[in-house]
């Protein structure tokens, strides 16, 4: 006897099979456009840093007008070459010396940690850590500094490719942002450009005052670590000034190196590098950077280590180094695009 098969059961199937099969493509798409958008958030970053170098010239180029009452493009000639010719002058005269400790450094790392280990097996809290870090832990850590620090091209292709953006960026940018309000509807293109400027403006103010708080810090950070006597210490007075351009995080991967080398002369000498750094940063905390805000606008410190992670795990050590600026741009978006507007409602 033949049994009859239910047409109603062989829809039902072939539904629930379409279903499944729409689901993982749309599943799939999403991934890729993940994917995709995380690429490309990579190459705006490297536009992005394009466009502080171009700012830095023209802010450096305006300062000069001001000054010496000369065309714009004059002294847009004159900022890039003095500033490749001090950054070559730099790498001429401390480049070879700096260049020399960074190679004692190295070498010295393991005999340092090797007396830093020695140092901590007498003490409880010491032992403690050294257990922590022999679990495994030290590797996990490794990994994830890492992946912060990797970038899209590697870090000699991201340098590239940004000095040539910046380059084409300096050189005409009215092309570039007449090429941004075009896309602009009618009705929005004044405000746009008011947008831009403001944007120029605020980020000008950044970077003018970042510059001065790196200069400050390598010199303090000198000075103090030769009174200390701290052997390779211009090293790591640059090393501090350098990493100084990375609020909050800079600080203390520039000190983790003073104080194991602090730690080969004695504990003393490791604790008076620390609180060293720890001073200068108190003082760039409540004198430089109250400036720097006076020059643009007042950031919430949190907001800033939320920045700094947020593109650090998304894009790796570009945005770190990019977290701060992008906040300034993202908070003048806000106040110019939304809460001015709710405001003339």
């Amino acid at each position: 006897m033949a049994v009859e098969k239910d047409p109603q059961s062989g829809n039902t199937l072939r539904d629930f099979t379409q279903k499944v099969w729409i689901t993982m493509g749309i599943v799939t798409l999403l991934v890729l456009l993940i994917f995709i958008l995380k690429a490309a958030f990579n190459v705006l970053l490297m536009v992005f840093a394009g466009s502080l170098m171009a700012i830095y010239f023209h802010g450096l180029a305006n300062l000069l007008a001001r000054k010496i009452k000369l065309k714009h493009h004059w002294c847009l000639l004159i900022g890039v070459v003095t500033t490749l010719l001090l950054i070559a002058m730099l790498f001429w005269f401390l480049g070879a010396k700096i260049s020399m400790q960074i190679g004692e450094l190295s070498q010295d790392i393991p005999e340092i940690l090797q007396d830093v280990r020695s140092r901590l097996q007498n003490t409880e809290l010491g032992r403690k850590l050294l257990f922590y870090l022999r679990d495994g832990n030290n590797e996990k850590m490794i990994n994830s500094f890492q992946d912060i620090f990797r970038t899209s091209f590697g870090v000699v292709g991201d340098i590239y490719i940004i000095l040539f953006i910046g380059i084409f960026f300096t050189v005409n940018p009215k092309l570039y942002i007449d090429g941004i309000i075009k896309l602009i509807p009618p009705k929005g293109k004044a405000h746009a450009r008011t947008v831009i400027r403001r944007l120029d403006y605020t980020l000008k103010g950044w970077l003018k005052g970042m510059l001065i708080a790196m200069l400050l810090i390598a010199v303090l950070s000198f000075i103090g670590l030769r009174i200390i006597g701290i052997p390779m210490s211009l090293a790591l007075a640059f090393f501090a000034g350098l990493l100084n351009f990375v609020p909050n995080f800079g600080p203390i991967i520039a000190m983790i190196p003073a104080v194991l080398i602090g730690f080969t002369e004695s504990t003393n000498a490791a604790l008076l590098v620390a609180l060293l750094y720890i001073a200068i940063q108190a003082i760039e905390s409540n004198i430089v950077t109250p400036t720097i805000q006076n020059m643009m606008i007042k950031i919430p410190p949190a907001l800033i280590i939320i920045s700094q992670v947020f593109f650090g795990a998304l894009t790796g050590g570009l945005g770190i180094l990019l977290a701060t600026p992008l906040l300034v741009v993202i908070i003048v978006l806000v106040d110019e695009l939304y809460i001015k507007k709710q405001a003339s409602v």
